[in-house]
């Protein structure tokens, strides 16, 4: 039921804001307009993301910096891959 009366305030407030603050305006946004905000948006999106995984590595980087692997990565070669295309 809480949850209910924050819908309703949120939806008064929402038409209160709306019928108070709009105002009529006649004016034509040319598509590419729009298509230059919508790669603008995308942009930073895709840079937080970039940023946050680099972060989130070294981060991660730092907490395993004190503990040893008990079995180190196996690193595969070229020549052990073309060792199993020759049998």
């Amino acid at each position: 039921m809480k949850h209910f009366g924050n819908a309703v305030k949120f939806v008064y407030f929402f038409t209160c804001f709306w019928m108070f603050f709009s105002n009529v305006s006649f004016a034509y946004i040319d598509p590419s307009a729009v298509t230059y905000v919508v790669q603008a948006v995308a942009a930073v999106f895709i840079a937080l993301g970039a940023i946050l995984t680099v972060f989130r590595h070294k981060i991660a980087k730092l907490f395993k910096k004190g503990k040893k692997d008990e079995q180190p990565e196996e690193k595969i070669e070229l020549k052990d891959i073309e060792e199993t295309e020759e049998d």
